[in-house]
């Protein structure tokens, strides 16, 4: 390099120095900037002050969690201890949501089980332990305990994605699901026929459960376990140790069951002996002259027909009940007919709620006189107590607005956007209100779809909860304005939800404003799924005119002084 002054004096520019940082300059062009720093102040500087800006820019780069300034961290700390009251009161409404839950629904049903004799006081223990719901579906219990395994171990895993490495991560995921694999499984033996007329022939004998599925099912063997048939006609001449558990137009027992009866249908005879219980949710059942049951009847349907003998209680939603029979227990009705022929006994009290007071012959034994109560249909919304409640649904459903778009804010502001488009929502919503259910129910037919069908119908019945909130902010941001900041669209919700729910109370059309504003919202959400999961294709970009590549060591400008 040349040591005259004015070559001296020749500072380097940024761009050389850069290159020189990134070690892009060439190995002789490279020597003559590190001679010229060491004999330049100025360009030394500058070199040291680019150098320590690198270094800092590639380390923010790699930090994944940046610290906010100070000031920003002393607001958010304000902001944290102001919000503790908000949350202290969105506990206590949903205490309140609860209690008014089990007070409205619950309890009134709880009572009414009680009073029927159906198996002690404590509901959940009736229903899940005791009752019909608890058996049939032990088969289930292995599959239930993998994807909750799983389950937890994905949930941890997204927890401590930021204190492990992937790696990791993955190695815990899959550690805990070979554990479960690994686990030792109940010993059973489950048996699939299926075809045109699966049956279980007379001299057979299957030693566990059995699942028959076809046009015409028969059991003429025995069966030690229980019975899952889906089928037009399902026939048990046989004995079955365990449940059956069924699906179909008809239904008839002329053999011996000794668990339960829990089906779903057109048509019930029972001809044979039951040991149980049965839980029918169809048209007609009757228990013939020769039918024994040894325990009650819940029933929810048309018609229940008694005239055989009945071990325990009758618990009826429906349309009439004619007893010409024995009942060992009482008599719980709430229908249009009661009718109480010359051959009946009832050893309980008799409750029916009705259009019209029962017919009952002067022949008939009874443990005590039916209590009659006429149905009516109460105008609550001349009751104060009425307004209450209704103040207590506003805040419950408040509640549950705030702490779905708390945990989902872009799906819900893409669900409100989408309600904006009336006419899609409408229709769509048509289909997915009515058409989920229906699917749903197809499913719960199989036993392999019937997780996924109880699961899609939980996630069915929420939307329509979570429909009336999305209607809600958008009522909030008609009268508000809109906005896409989170608290301020919570505010426009709560807003929104309670002219939503004033507009509900009102006689005679509040109900068609519920159903509209369910179909709306449902619709929305569907909506906004459906774009969320539908694939973007990206716009096609405009051509540009090819340009060569810039030669090595040249810029812009043009080539780099030597």
């Amino acid at each position: 390099m040349s040591n005259t002054p004015e070559e001296k004096m020749k500072h380097l520019d940024e761009m050389t120095l850069l290159l020189y940082i990134e070690r892009q300059l060439d190995r002789a062009r490279g020597l003559e900037v590190s001679a010229h720093t060491q004999e330049c102040d100025s360009c030394r500087t500058l070199l040291r002050a680019m150098e320590r800006e690198s270094r800092l820019l590639t380390r923010a780069m790699l930090e994944e969690d940046e610290p906010l300034p100070s000031r920003l961290a002393q607001f958010q700390e304000r902001a944290r201890k102001s919000m503790q009251w908000i949350w202290g009161v969105a506990f206590g409404l949903a205490a309140t949501g609860a209690y008014a839950l089990y007070t409205t629904y619950i309890q009134p049903w709880q009572l009414q089980l009680e009073q029927a004799g159906f198996g002690g006081s404590n509901l959940l223990g009736l229903l899940i332990f005791q009752g019909a719901m608890w058996k049939g579906w032990q088969s289930m219990i292995t599959l239930l305990e993998v994807l909750a395994m799983v389950t937890l171990a994905g949930l941890g895993a997204m927890f401590f994605r930021r204190r492990i490495r992937r790696g990791s991560a993955l190695a815990l995921v899959f550690a805990g699901f070979c554990a479960v694999l690994a686990m030792p499984a109940p010993a059973s033996a489950t048996e699939h026929r299926g075809g045109q007329n699966p049956t279980v022939s007379k001299d057979e004998t299957i030693k566990g459960d059995v699942y028959l599925s076809g046009e015409r099912v028969r059991v003429e063997g025995t069966v030690e376990g229980d019975v899952f048939a889906v089928g037009k006609d399902i026939d048990i001449d046989g004995h079955v140790s365990g449940d059956v558990i069924s699906a179909g137009r008809y239904l008839r027992i002329r053999g011996t069951v000794d668990g339960n009866i829990r089906s779903a249908g057109n048509t019930a005879v029972i001809s044979g002996t039951l040991g149980k219980n049965i839980t029918w949710f169809g048209d007609v059942v009757t228990v013939d002259a020769t039918g024994k049951v040894g325990g009650g009847i819940t029933m929810f349907g048309g018609t229940l027909a008694i005239d055989g003998r009945l071990g325990r209680d009758i618990l009826f939603f429906g349309d009439e009940v004619n007893v010409n029979g024995g009942v060992g227990g009482g008599i719980r009705q709430k229908g249009h007919t009661m009718i109480i022929g010359s051959g009946a006994q009832v050893d309980g009290p008799i409750h029916f709620e009705g259009d019209r007071p029962a017919t009952v012959s002067p022949a008939a034994k009874l443990a005590s006189p039916v209590e009659f109560k006429q149905m009516e249909k109460k105008q609550h919304y001349r009751e104060g107590g009425y307004y209450v409640w209704q103040v207590i649904w506003a805040a419950a459903f408040i509640l549950f607005g705030l702490v779905l778009i708390a945990l989902m804010p872009k799906f819900s502001q893409d669900a409100v956007k989408s309600a904006e488009h009336y006419g899609a929502s409408a229709g769509l919503g048509v289909l997915v209100l009515f058409g989920v259910p229906i699917a749903a129910c197809i499913a719960c037919v199989t036993v392999v779809g019937l997780f996924i069908g109880v699961s899609t119908f939980f996630l069915w019945y929420a939307s329509l909860y979570f429909a009336q909130v999305i209607v809600g902010a958008v009522i909030g941001q008609w009268l508000m304005g809109r906005t896409s900041e989170l608290w301020p669209l919570i505010g426009r919700m709560a807003v929104g939800l309670i002219i939503l729910r004033l507009c509900t109370t009102i006689p005679h059309v509040g109900g068609w404003v519920k159903f509209a504003a369910i179909l709306w919202g449902i619709g929305a959400i569907s909506l906004a799924l459906y774009r969320r999961f539908q694939p973007v294709i990206a716009p096609s970009m405009p051509s540009v005119p090819y340009s060569p590549p810039i030669p090595p060591n040249t810029t812009v400008g043009g080539p780099l002084p030597a």
